[in-house]
């Protein structure tokens, strides 16, 4: 059996939950290390998945990645008032198909700016077309170039995630990253949206208001589910998290006080 190596986590402990924390595309665990300090500031612990180790061994489909994350966290003790998933992008992509695969580990979850899938079979191929170009970029192109088109996207806006060593860190995990665009990609997901009824745990499905179409999207998927909300914060993008982090740290500790 494959064992994904949970040392490259990163985690700090808490009082009132531990929230698992899923990065997104062409990110890293330490994408959330501000968010986990400050997490721990209000007693609640972390830990940042490090999504790159579910892809170092072999492919790993969507549907058996849920499979795998929910089977690690159900062989855990959980800790203080149990476990909130929480997944931005394509993060949110891979935390909704854990929720469906087994939900049992998980006491909530927290949705940013993901996509519960494209309906059209036109549009998954297109998506997949276009992924296999990344992956190309990222596997064997200039680096530097990849992530400067990657951050140019304007879904993305001004919403760069600056950090010291960060390129190099990511360009480590280029392989997986590749690997990502064909696994993972948009394109080779199915539609989640009607299958979101089965999803009986709280869900705040965050988005920023200035990202209309992932937030009209949002709308739709929280009002497929039976116990979720959607909140916009204003004057942030895709990126939320660190475009407002304030207003998104108070989102998280107030949803995870009433969960």
């Amino acid at each position: 059996m494959i064992r994904h190596s949970k040392t490259t986590d990163e985690r700090r402990q808490g009082g009132r939950a531990e929230c698992w924390l899923l990065h997104g595309a062409v990110g890293s665990a330490a994408d959330w290390r501000e968010t986990g300090k400050a997490l721990a500031a209000h007693g609640i612990g972390s830990r940042a998945i490090d999504l790159w180790r579910f892809l170092e061994c072999a492919p790993m489909p969507l549907g058996a990645f849920g499979t795998a994350l929910s089977a690690e966290a159900g062989g855990e003790v959980a800790r203080g008032g149990g476990r909130v998933l929480v997944g931005y992008s394509m993060g949110g992509r891979l935390a909704l198909h854990a929720l469906l695969a087994d939900s049992s580990p998980w006491q909530a979850a927290v949705i940013i700016s993901a996509h519960p899938g494209l309906e059209h079979a036109a549009e998954r191929d297109a998506r997949l077309a276009a992924d296999a170009e990344w992956a190309a970029r990222a596997f064997a192109g200039d680096w530097d170039d990849f992530l400067a088109c990657w951050n140019r996207q304007p879904i993305l806006g001004d919403g760069v995630i600056d950090q010291p060593g960060r390129a190099s860190r990511l360009m480590l995990r280029r392989r997986e990253i590749a690997r990502s665009f064909v696994d993972w990609s948009l394109g080779a997901q199915q539609p989640l949206l009607s299958r979101l009824a089965g999803i009986q745990l709280p869900v705040l499905w965050i988005t920023g208001a200035d990202d209309q179409k992932f937030t009209s999207l949002a709308r739709s998927a929280a009002a497929a589910m039976p116990n979720a909300r959607h909140l916009a914060l204003p004057e942030a993008g895709h990126r939320v998290p660190w475009q407002a982090s304030a207003a998104f740290l108070d989102a998280i500790t107030s949803f995870v006080g009433q969960s």
